[in-house]
């Protein structure tokens, strides 16, 4: 910047052209623009009505304040820069052209350039001023471990069905789980293991055999869901189970049918009967005509 300008009246004119510097648009101005404005003001102010010693003083403590600020602020910002190795950032950068790259990952190490911070997520370095998000490591976690989808679910002992589960995440980028263990927890505390033959899965459901519930009296149950992940998942939140009729039911569905195949035995026993006592009848016929 130019230290030349006009005088008028005792008055220093700054034009726009002499005020000019590399620096970008809506910056901030520094310490070392404050002194040179002031060493400006005292080169160019009226020799016949100077300004007075008091004041000069005046301005350079406030000079000395802003500097110990702007140091303070360094300080700060190295400080949060290097308590940030080892977490989890999302950095946006954006290009000369205008062009945003997202980056996410963890932060090796911080590295300073000219007095200012950066950060080297994924092998690059970036300026600490791009990073727009900190994330939390258990936070991280909890998006990528198995999880289910909260649903009720209902059995009916008179109208027995297969149970579906639905919206069943196995997990991904390494927290993925390969097996699924259920256990059904009643409101008295009593727990029932669900075998894993009586259990399928596919495409986000799963699938639990009727004959798994025909032996459980009616009422709410908990469903915990147990993954084998890295973390060990366990889910006993998401998913309750509803049971409704009695046991009885399907009991008495089994001797209604028991019941019918008998009697259908019995009539065809008879019939075959009927048939037997027919054909001697007809075959004594046959004979007492023939003597």
């Amino acid at each position: 910047m130019s230290l030349v300008a006009p005088v008028s009246n005792g008055q220093v004119n700054i034009s726009e052209t002499s005020q000019e510097t590399e620096k970008k648009t809506g910056s901030a101005l520094d310490k070392d623009d404050f002194l040179m404005l002031l060493v400006t003001q005292m080169k160019y102010q009226d020799p016949l009505e100077p300004e007075s010693n008091t004041e000069y003083v005046a301005q350079l403590a406030q000079f000395s304040s802003l500097e110990q600020m702007q140091n303070l602020n360094s300080t700060a910002t190295n400080t949060s820069a290097y308590t940030l190795v080892g977490k989890q950032v999302r950095i946006i950068e954006t290009s000369n052209t205008g062009a945003e790259n997202e980056v996410q990952g963890m932060v090796e190490y911080v590295k300073m350039e000219n007095g200012k911070p950066y950060v080297s997520v994924n092998g690059e370095m970036y300026s600490y001023d791009d990073i727009v998000e900190v994330i939390d490591e258990s936070y991280l976690i909890s998006q990528y471990v198995p999880s289910v989808k909260q649903q009720e679910i209902t059995y009916l002992h008179h109208d027995p069905q297969n149970v579906q589960i639905t919206g069943i995440s196995m997990g991904s980028n390494g927290y993925e789980a390969t097996g699924i263990a259920v256990a059904l927890m009643a409101e008295d505390g009593t727990t029932t293991k669900i075998d894993s033959d009586k259990m399928s899965y596919k495409n986000g459901v799963l699938t639990i055999h009727k004959s798994a519930f025909a032996n459980l009296p009616a009422g709410k149950y908990v469903v915990g869901i147990g993954f084998d992940d890295l973390n060990k998942t366990v889910d006993y939140q998401s998913v309750t189970l509803t049971i409704k009729g009695s046991v009885e039911s399907e009991e008495n569905t089994g001797n209604d049918e028991t019941v019918k195949d008998d009697e259908a035995a019995k009539d065809s026993e008879t019939v075959k009967d009927e048939e037997v006592a027919k054909g001697e009848e007809a075959g004594n016929g046959e004979e007492s005509k023939q003597a």
